[in-house]
């Protein structure tokens, strides 16, 4: 357990989707207007995309690829927009106002591919659960004890139905204990909500896992990261299919910086924990505590597999979806 006290600093999600909405008409809109302009000379159909990117640790590669150049070296003026949530950016996406959303939350994603909502792309794997970078936490003198003493109880997720009850369901059918009653709760109130008793254990990410566990000395229930859902993914890159197919060699550029900056995260986290202080609303200290999850280089279509199938399988999907088919080649 990290020894650091990590106070959260939390933003405003309104504040952010205004400002999303300003920039982008600041920008005039639908970014197809300048293709001309933003071909490059080096073959690309154009230099220049727009990424709406969230303040976790699943875009530290994208910001190592800014800040390191590895853009730059493929051709690329890569712009990034900060928002709270990848789902404000959702319709900027469809609309063309934006190109590509990183650290896109697959579960949300895949099932707006399905409604018909977002005719969905992955350009690239995010992030994929790591140990402990997402834990089941109580109270220590709580009288849960075990996973099956969770059956019915009040537990705190950032979204209902998205990857957070669609794993833990997951661990705990495997190990045959009960399922809780979840409460939508965002990660930066779930501290409070645990110490003022609204929830009887939080379901928290990093970096409010470790926030949560100094500020109140709250108890390790359940690795979040846990068999059966060990490294499975959890965020991607995305695009939509109309991007993808009009800028191919633009697409393929951005996906091997992206390639190199994971290989960089994965080999050396020093590089990770310096970003993280630069976008996300940590501390250098917390950054240092922070569990980080797994960069996967190249995108595993038996991994992305895993994940339709359980939402398939806790019906967050109606029908299969065959990841292959969405992969930006």
């Amino acid at each position: 357990m990290p020894t650091r006290r990590a106070r959260i600093r939390t933003g405003k999600p309104t504040v952010a989707a205004i400002a999303l909405v300003m920039t982008l008409a600041a920008c005039g809109g639908d970014s197809d207007d300048s293709d001309s302009s933003n071909a490059g000379g080096n073959g690309l159909e154009r230099s220049s995309i727009t990424v709406a990117a969230l303040p976790l640790a699943d875009d530290a590669p994208l910001y190592i690829a800014q800040d390191r150049g590895l853009f730059k070296q493929e051709g690329l003026d890569v712009r990034i927009q900060p928002v709270q949530q990848s789902i404000q950016a959702l319709p900027a996406l469809s609309k063309g106002q934006v190109d590509v959303i990183a650290s896109a939350n697959y579960v949300t994603f895949l099932q707006a591919h399905e409604k018909g909502t977002l005719d969905l792309r992955i350009l690239a794997e995010g992030a994929r659960v790591a140990p402990h970078m997402m834990d089941v936490l109580v109270p220590q003198d709580s009288d849960i004890r075990s996973v099956a003493d969770l059956k019915g109880k009040k537990v705190a997720v950032n979204i209902l139905n998205n990857i957070q009850s669609l794993t833990l369901n997951a661990i705990l059918d495997q190990q045959g204990a009960g399922r809780p009653e979840y409460r939508q709760i965002a990660f930066p109130q779930m501290g409070p909500a645990l110490e003022k008793g609204q929830v009887d254990a939080v379901h928290a990410a990093e970096p409010f896992n470790s926030a949560i566990q100094n500020d109140l000395n709250a108890r390790v229930l359940l690795d979040g990261g846990s068999a059966p859902v060990e490294s499975i993914p959890i965020s991607g890159y995305v695009t939509t299919r109309d991007y993808a197919s009009k800028n191919p060699k633009t697409a393929a550029a951005f996906k091997r910086a992206i390639a190199a900056a994971a290989e960089i995260a994965t080999q050396d986290q020093s590089a990770v924990r310096e970003e993280l202080p630069k976008y996300a609303k940590v501390t250098a200290d917390q950054a240092e505590s922070i569990r980080l999850p797994d960069y996967p280089a190249t995108t595993d279509v038996s991994q992305l597999r895993r994940l339709t199938e359980l939402m398939e399988d806790q019906g967050l999907l109606t029908k299969a979806i065959d990841p292959g088919t969405l992969l930006v080649k």
